[in-house]
């Protein structure tokens, strides 16, 4: 018999410490709220890649992070999720954060990314040959938009001819991926990064937000809106996917990086496009219900989460 050989994704990107604090009462701006604050491992790629790892993919991924009590939280966590560290630990700088608060239902009321680090040493990284080695092992990329413009040229330059998946991370840098849009296999974002990325208002339909990406370039994208439909389109199909009700959402953080991952995983094991956005919106679903952006779960309550998300429906 066999032996079944898990595609390689590699990625590059943020790896780094996510502090949350929640509100226990209804959100007051300005004033002090009782809550509490949570610590884990994160950052866009990483999150995902954890996911992916979950659903059958291995993984490597090259990030920078200080030598400090944080450095390590991350290095822990990656080998805790099976994922190959093939990042850069710089003695002399702090490991990047992001630091968010939370109203009681979950969602962001504010927060601040203090990633550095990412911009001043990611791009120096591509060009060392470890990197070079490692993507031409591998069976497809991911990246998110911490790389600078700089490096996500490189990164689709040493890509060649492999698949380019990435996520959009915010509205503020997500502008960094129009260069590459012609690069990417799939783009992942939310309703915000796609209106910063087609120059539109904020009434834009779904017709309208697809209109301006593709001609722009961007073959392939998702696009989530919350408990709202999402939009999804590759070459073939432009279709919404109706999320199901979420009932006490815990912790909006990581959902989208959930929908990336369960999606990348899903293509990357030959899934069609329509069945791999359902297994993302799947992920998305178990991450929204957890007070972690990277959630543990059993092959029977992802079954249960992927039979509650709809089929598509093509765009109208």
């Amino acid at each position: 018999m066999a032996t079944y050989i898990k595609p390689l994704l590699f990625a590059v990107g943020g790896a780094h410490l996510d502090r949350r604090g929640q509100s226990t009462v209804p959100f007051v701006p300005g004033a002090s709220n009782p809550g509490i604050m949570r610590e884990e491992a994160g950052g866009g790629v990483f999150n995902a890649l954890r996911l992916a790892v979950q659903r059958g993919i291995s993984a490597d991924i090259l990030s920078v992070r200080g030598a400090d009590p944080a450095g390590d939280a991350v290095a822990l966590a990656m080998e805790l999720a099976s994922i190959k560290d093939s990042s850069v630990v710089f003695m002399d700088r702090p490991t990047p954060s992001y630091t968010a608060i939370l109203d009681e239902n979950g969602d962001v009321v504010a927060a601040i990314a203090d990633m550095a680090l990412y911009e001043l040493a990611l791009p120096k990284q591509l060009r060392r040959r470890k990197v070079r080695d490692a993507i031409s092992s591998a069976n497809a990329i991911f990246c998110d938009a911490n790389l600078p413009p700089e490096g996500l040229k490189r990164l689709a330059e040493l890509a060649g001819s492999l698949p380019i998946f990435a996520l959009a991370i915010s509205p503020a840098k997500s502008i960094r991926l129009r260069p590459v849009f012609p690069e990417l296999a799939c783009l992942f974002m939310n309703r915000r990064e796609a209106l910063a990325l087609s120059d539109l208002e904020q009434d834009a339909s779904l017709t309208q937000i697809h209109a301006a990406l593709r001609d722009q370039g961007l073959r392939s994208a998702i696009i989530t809106n919350g408990g709202n439909a999402a939009l999804a389109f590759n070459s073939d199909n432009v279709f919404t996917i109706q999320p199901p009700e979420v009932p006490g959402i815990a912790d909006v953080t990581g959902a989208g990086d959930a929908v990336a991952g369960g999606t990348i995983a899903a293509l990357m094991r030959g899934e069609p496009f329509e069945q791999a956005c359902r297994e993302g919106m799947a992920a998305s679903l178990l991450t929204l219900q957890v007070h972690s952006a990277s959630p543990k779960f059993s092959q029977h309550e992802f079954d249960q989460a992927l039979a509650c998300i709809p089929a598509a429906n093509p765009l109208a």
